[in-house]
């Protein structure tokens, strides 16, 4: 296993270094921190849904979007299409054993928004309240 130097060049066995500019492993974390990803996947572990199922599901995201973030979790392994031979074509996609892998890290991350929204929002609000001021 090689890590990422700062100069981008690959160094012997010690293994990814996410604070090093070049090493790929940022690129991973680039698209598990997007908010549409988080929620796709978090939608997914639960169940297979279709394509307009979770535009149904995640209010707010656009088409455009979603069908993005979907091809980026498939190209890293994290999610799988699977498409039926019907007219129209129905497509699927379900969580991967990759993705299922990640599944408890992104629910913690939904239970722990959910639970201090109201800390956050009053943090920011004391924020702009001394920004202002």
């Amino acid at each position: 296993m090689a890590t990422w130097s700062p100069s981008g060049n690959p160094e012997p066995a010690l293994g990814p270094n996410v604070y090093a500019g070049l090493c790929p492993t940022r690129l991973v974390l680039d698209r598990i921190g997007d908010k549409w990803a988080v929620l796709v996947l978090g939608l997914l572990a639960g169940e297979p849904r279709r394509f307009n199922q979770l535009r149904r599901e995640i209010e707010g995201v656009s088409q455009k979007m979603l069908s993005q973030t979907l091809k980026s979790l498939e190209r890293d392994g994290l999610v799988s299409r699977k498409a039926f031979a019907t007219v129209p074509v129905t497509v699927e996609y379900s969580i991967t054993p990759l993705g299922l892998t990640l599944a408890a890290t992104v629910d913690a991350l939904r239970g722990w928004a959910e639970s201090h929204i109201d800390e956050v929002l009053a943090a920011q609000r004391h924020y702009d309240e001394r920004a202002t001021a």
